[in-house]
């Protein structure tokens, strides 16, 4: 059975949002002097589908959400001609053909974006193909169902903040994702303001529940140095993304004080990409992208590099191509979880293109034995609010 056509869309969502709020995430941008929604570059109201079709009509659906358009002339241009006519189940030897034939511009970035796409969609594709589930293919089942943690709690007011995670607790969440809204250009009050906020969500958690803690790129060294003493009695779980993705060095020094664990990954690419931040001791906790990171073929070997360091992998996001890899996996023991809401950030997308995504119950959610594939489909109660390119 041979692969017979790449078929890409890039789905621009026209549909209301959720206005944009100051000082609502950190983020790389705030180090630049700039008026207005430092938070624009880093909203994803734009994401991409990449269905892989055979030569019986099998379909597989991939994804992406990083420059979907720049990824749609990449996969069209460049990567599907190295794909159609190949056998799926040559997945290994496919994504190896992906790799090295644009290695010289796609190793990162949007080329490795761009093989991402295809790689999940060739894996539903083989779970569609064998009438079984990607994390059956992947090594089976190795929980019951898998914890979540609710991953929202942008920067607000502090009662907003309490409210929403008193509502988070009602719901039976255990552990939870907040947003830092303040960072080097706010200064001594910035870092108050910071720590009001982990302390006010504690309040309401209390400690017996996980805290996580996210800066998203918008510190850096200095100021994650001075911040995690400080940060250290709300004993959070991680720290995630203190510093911009290229500083290795100081996600090594910030998780080498062993104060608060460092976690990162989202903003790297590749097999290698990930092995350097484990074998630098970057990052206490790798949270790779499956649909920027190479795939699920590229996903599954940096599983078993970061289980041979005994680094917990949790990959970054919600989404079904992450919860099959998180069931498969021992040595992923919980998923992100961002729960059904309008559109904000553009992580909610995934809601209003997709049916299939499972919703979490008490804290957890649970994957079907016998639905093929990813168990997603693309979705047609939203079309209204979509310009579709193709």
């Amino acid at each position: 059975m041979k692969i017979k056509s790449v078929r890409t869309r890039v789905w621009n969502w026209t549909g209301p949002t959720v206005p944009p709020q100051g000082n609502f995430c950190t983020n790389a941008s705030d180090a630049l002097w700039m008026k207005g929604d430092a938070m624009s570059s880093f909203r994803f109201h734009q994401w991409l589908t990449c269905e892989v079709e055979t030569e019986d009509g099998t379909v597989g659906i991939g994804n992406a959400a990083l420059a979907p358009s720049v990824v749609k002339a990449a996969i069209d241009d460049w990567y599907a001609p190295l794909v159609i006519g190949e056998d799926p189940f040559d997945y290994a030897y496919i994504w190896e053909k992906m790799y090295r034939r644009s290695h010289a511009w796609g190793r990162k970035g949007i080329g490795m974006t761009a093989i991402s796409a295809i790689d999940i969609a060739i894996w539903d594709l083989m779970g569609k193909l064998v009438g079984k589930p990607v994390f059956k293919l992947l090594g089976g089942r190795t929980k019951e169902k898998i914890p979540v943690y609710y991953s929202k709690l942008y920067a607000g007011s502090i009662e907003s903040m309490q409210a929403e995670a008193e509502g988070a607790m009602k719901a039976g969440y255990k552990a939870f994702k907040s947003r830092f809204g303040f960072g080097p250009k706010d200064g001594m009050p910035g870092m108050r303001e910071n720590l009001k906020r982990v302390e006010a969500v504690r309040e309401v958690i209390g400690y017996d529940n996980d805290l996580m803690l996210e800066c998203y790129m918008g510190w850096n060294l200095d100021y994650a140095r001075r911040m995690l003493p400080k940060l250290e009695k709300y004993e959070p779980r991680w720290l995630e993304e203190p510093v911009i993705a290229d500083d290795v060095a100081g996600y090594a020094e910030l998780n080498g004080m062993n104060i608060v664990p460092i976690s990162g990954g989202e903003h790297e690419f590749s097999v290698i990409g990930c092995a350097e931040l484990i074998n630098r001791k970057a990052v206490s906790v790798l949270q790779y992208d499956t649909n920027r990171v190479g795939g699920i073929t590229a996903a599954q070997k940096i599983n078993a590099i970061a289980e041979a360091a005994q680094i917990p992998v949790i990959p970054h996001a919600g989404q079904m191509h992450n919860y099959h890899l998180t069931m498969a996996n021992t040595n992923c023991p919980i998923s992100e979880y961002f729960p059904v809401f309008d559109v904000e950030v553009g992580n909610e997308l995934f809601y209003y293109i997709f049916d299939g995504d499972p919703e979490a119950v008490d804290g957890f959610l649970q994957l079907d034995d016998d639905l093929p594939g990813l168990g997603i489909t693309i979705s047609d109660k939203h079309l209204k609010h979509f310009e579709i390119t193709e």
